[in-house]
């Protein structure tokens, strides 16, 4: 990504260095050069944003002028992305010299201080987040974004459309872009050009927001389970209880399973949709399957000691 995408995306304006706005930004990370202005630069990082507020405006209308233009020269010449003025900064007319000068730009916001420093950490997180395609279908179930995942033909997309209708949201069909905001924390998406639409073998390409209305999709999701489809296979041992966790890994974050073998009759919109629920059940601290193995083992617990009292 550079310069000139994240002037488009968040509507600033070039002050200056219109010829760095082909400048790469690889650094998630913002920088408000506090110390820099000091003049100290033992751990200054010159891959990263710079953020000017009023602090450091102020701070730079209080230092002679020559000294100003030095300290801003030196940071300028380690060719940092670009810096970005907030709403209240009067940019002093040396700063637009050497933005000109050393191609680095200068851009403006119309945002306060904390507000474009919350944007754009937001927005770099998520543009510079490594991305995973996936092959499955991403819903949102009762607030838990679900992957559904299983081979080609059986039956992801009949179960999406079962739960579309059951009112959940679809987030992607086919390819879900999955992307690693934050250890433990992964956002799934659509490919701009697959969003909101649906493929049915022998039906063709479906708009679900034209067939059941807009909320029926949604532009992203936390990833909070995997659901996978399997073809049944006789004399296969299947997890009847529900104690066994398996995870999905994707980056550095780990994802709870849950593998459901497909047989004829099965309802599993209905599978999927329970799946979700058991899970989000979890996260509130209740674990039937737990609970229930508890209930059995204390029962027999009760039974051994009335057999010792006989």
């Amino acid at each position: 990504m550079n310069v000139n995408k994240l002037v488009k995306d968040l509507n600033l304006t070039v002050l200056a260095g219109e010829n760095g706005l082909n400048r790469k930004i690889t650094d998630d990370n913002v920088t408000r050069p506090g110390l820099e202005l000091a003049g100290f630069f033992d751990f200054f990082e010159p891959k990263r944003i710079l953020l000017m507020g009023s602090k450091e405006a102020s701070f730079l209308s209080h230092v002679e002028l020559e000294i100003s233009r030095d300290r801003i020269r030196r940071i300028f010449k380690t060719n940092p992305p670009c810096l970005i003025c907030s709403l209240n900064v009067q940019v002093p007319g040396y700063l637009i010299e050497l933005g000109n000068e050393l191609g680095t730009p200068i851009l403006k916001s119309n945002l306060r201080t904390t507000a474009i420093s919350s944007k754009l950490y937001n927005y770099l997180q998520l543009k510079l987040a490594p991305i995973q395609t996936v092959h499955g279908v991403l819903m949102d179930i009762n607030g838990m974004g679900t992957l559904i995942m299983g081979k080609s033909g059986i039956g992801k997309s009949e179960t999406a459309m079962e739960l579309i209708k059951r009112g959940h949201q679809l987030i992607s069909d086919d390819r879900v872009d999955v992307i690693e905001k934050e250890p433990g924390y992964l956002i799934g998406r659509a490919p701009k050009v697959l969003e909101h639409y649906i493929e049915l073998r022998g039906i063709g390409i479906v708009d679900v927001v034209n067939l059941y209305g807009a909320g029926a999709f949604r532009e992203s999701k936390k990833i909070r389970l995997v659901v996978e489809f399997e073809t049944w296979e006789e004399g296969k041992y299947y997890d009847r209880l529900g104690i066994e966790s398996q995870t999905m890994r994707f980056f550095n974050t780990d994802v709870h399973k849950v593998v459901i073998p497909v047989l004829p009759g099965r309802n599993l919109a209905l599978l999927v949709e329970s799946a979700a629920l058991n899970e989000k059940m979890k996260y509130f601290g209740i674990n039937s399957a737990l609970n229930f193995t508890q209930a059995i083992n204390k029962m027999a617990e009760a039974g051994e000691r009335e057999d010792e009292e006989e």
